[in-house]
């Protein structure tokens, strides 16, 4: 539960800073009467998420046996790949404020309201879409609840997001983005081994050592310490080497890009 908390909490929030930034600015230039777009955007954006969700559990249903574990484990990837791609973006912004000010400043003078409906519509559904593969991954190696998670995480979210938008609220984001984009990183990469895990079962992924460690008896990966720990960092008590090699690689594929990110901001 604890994950599906974090990653709708991290996604609803950006979705909601991208909003409130798009009205401050209408207010500061005094054209506040675009609000009415902003809005159609956000309710276009949020109906197309909920369609995405129902077909994504539609056809998640619709697999068992070896289909079901190759659906899983590609789902789980996926899934990776797209935090991964999520917190790297997140990294190169410096100045995204200022980037969609200019955006929606485009969009005003050309007298474009599709285009400031289209702006809205890409980030709402961008975050809605993600949340949905991450939450379906998640699900598949979480035996929690993660639609109570999932639901206190956009609660969250929405106040605090809001807070930031009156201005009751200051927030160090840079820091706060830093934090939750760590603990994503691990678990995208207990994606990544839950993934190459359901491969394996499924015969596409050769087994090489079955077993590098059994600490099970000491934490026990479905109970509740145990339980937390793989829904949250992909614990596994009896991971294979493969498992255990995908997930280090990405760790330290990751943190390396993440360095070399950082060394390129403090030389601009």
């Amino acid at each position: 539960m604890l994950e599906s908390s974090i990653i709708s909490f991290r996604e609803i929030l950006e979705a909601s800073l991208v909003i409130g930034i798009v009205l401050s600015y209408l207010v500061k230039i005094k054209q506040t009467k675009y609000n009415n777009v902003v809005y159609l955007g956000v309710v276009a954006g949020i109906s197309a998420s909920i369609v995405g969700a129902l077909i994504f559990n539609q056809v998640a249903g619709g697999f068992t046996g070896r289909a079901e574990q190759i659906f899983e484990g590609i789902t789980m990837l996926v899934g990776a790949f797209l935090l991964t791609t999520m917190i790297l973006w997140m990294m190169k912004r410096k100045h995204v404020a200022k980037e969609l000010e200019d955006k929606v400043t485009a969009e005003i003078s050309e007298a474009h309201k599709f285009g400031l409906f289209l702006l809205v519509f890409v980030a709402v559904l961008r975050e809605g879409i993600e949340t949905v593969i991450f939450l379906g991954a998640a699900s598949f190696t979480s035996t929690g609840n993660s639609l109570i998670g999932a639901l206190a995480g956009i609660v969250a979210a929405i106040l605090l997001g809001y807070a930031i938008f009156v201005g009751s609220m200051k927030v160090n984001l840079k820091k706060f983005f830093n934090i939750t984009s760590i603990l994503l990183i691990f678990f995208a990469a207990g994606l990544v081994a839950h993934g190459i895990h359901e491969f394996e079962e499924a015969g596409i992924i050769p087994i090489v050592i079955e077993q590098v460690w059994d600490t099970n008896s000491i934490i026990d990966e479905n109970g509740m310490v145990g339980g937390v720990l793989k829904g949250l960092f992909g614990y596994n008590g009896n991971p294979s080497l493969i498992e255990v090699s995908g997930y280090l690689i990405y760790l330290f594929s990751i943190f390396t890009l993440w360095r070399n990110i950082e060394k390129v901001h403090k030389v601009i």
